[in-house]
């Protein structure tokens, strides 16, 4: 059985349907989104994180489509390019979101002009054919993760990797091994004790939750066998762009003899160095709060870069779906492709 976050977005015929996850696992909310504008302001709001926008983008583009199908073939097409950028930058720093809108835009494209049913079908078979390579490779990455980790691992972890995670837990699992995990509360919205502490336990995993400013202790305490998140974004150059606290717990990792082990189902090659990824920073009052109770006095201000950057040189490996690259060998997952 699935975790319930493995389906946490879907498409139905009156809209987009968004599990809250600000709200998981208290409550199990949904939103409806009826709209590309919806769906944008959801992914914003944050709603839903980590791989969830991705796949609110795959719907939301179907939305789009829906939304055009009155219209002659050019100005719905114009009407899907316009959607697209709206929704790929809703969360700039991932990279997942504009390959959801590529996959869309493919198979529309394929399919010729086209107006109402047709390009409905057309934009449905390519959100299809983008969740279930979304899907796959993840697959594939967990299992290549799983065969990094000892037969016992204790396995600390930051944020929310998502379908990363589940697919490497269940990989670990179907090989007899006994992984058992530490997650960091994951400050401000608390993804890592809400999110990833309760999806592990779903899967029957031993599961503990310690503060962000813990890491660098367990870290030190010789327990831990490997530190494994995802990457929201990995540069060619082997720089890891994750959840704010990535780089801290990294660089413990590397004091401590513990190996960094970052999942990313692929290098981007549209992102050759780390200054050429957008940091999104977040509203600094988001910090202010915890689960909508201040926990700062009217006289003070935040700061929340959302996302921070992990030189190469604290990453042991890069996991990807085609296998376990070191930082600096990443361009070997594009041999043989065309550019």
């Amino acid at each position: 059985m699935e975790p319930v976050l493995a389906n946490s977005v879907r498409l139905e015929a009156d809209g987009v349907h968004v599990l809250d996850r600000r709200d998981f696992p208290f409550e199990r909310n949904w939103v409806r989104c009826e709209t590309v504008e919806d769906v944008a302001k959801a992914i914003e709001d944050m709603v839903t994180q980590s791989s969830g926008p991705y796949f609110a983008v795959l719907w939301g583009m179907v939305l789009a489509a829906r939304e055009a199908g009155a219209l002659p073939a050019a100005d719905a097409r114009a009407h899907l390019g316009r959607a697209a950028e709206r929704l790929e930058n809703t969360r700039r720093t991932n990279n997942h979101l504009r390959k959801a809108v590529a996959a869309v835009l493919a198979a529309v494209d394929a399919a010729g002009p086209t107006t109402g049913t047709a390009l409905e079908a057309a934009a449905l078979a390519g959100a299809e054919a983008g969740d279930e390579r979304y899907r796959s490779r993840s697959r594939a990455l967990g299992t290549s993760t799983a065969a990094l980790l000892p037969d016992e691992a204790c396995v600390l972890t930051h944020c929310w990797a998502d379908l990363y995670l589940t697919e490497t837990v269940a990989a670990a699992q179907r090989a007899g091994k006994r992984l058992r995990f530490i997650c960091t509360e994951t400050r401000p919205y608390l993804q890592g004790a809400r999110l990833t502490a309760e999806t592990l336990a779903e899967m029957g995993v031993d599961t503990t939750v310690i503060t962000d400013g813990m890491g660098a202790a367990v870290l030190s305490s010789g327990e831990v066998d490997a530190l494994v998140t995802a990457g929201d974004r990995v540069t060619m150059d082997g720089h890891v762009v994750n959840k704010v606290g990535t780089l801290g717990l990294a660089v413990a990792a590397r004091a401590f003899d513990v190996p960094f082990h970052a999942l990313v189902q692929a290098p981007d090659r549209l992102a050759p160095t780390a200054a050429d990824v957008p940091i999104e920073y977040r509203d600094g009052a988001e910090v202010l709060s915890t689960l909508g109770r201040r926990t700062a006095s009217l006289r003070v201000r935040g700061h929340y870069p959302a996302f921070d950057v992990t030189p190469p040189r604290f990453v042991t490996s890069v996991v990807t779906d085609r296998g376990v690259y070191a930082p600096d060998q990443l361009a070997d997952y594009y041999l043989g492709e065309q550019r």
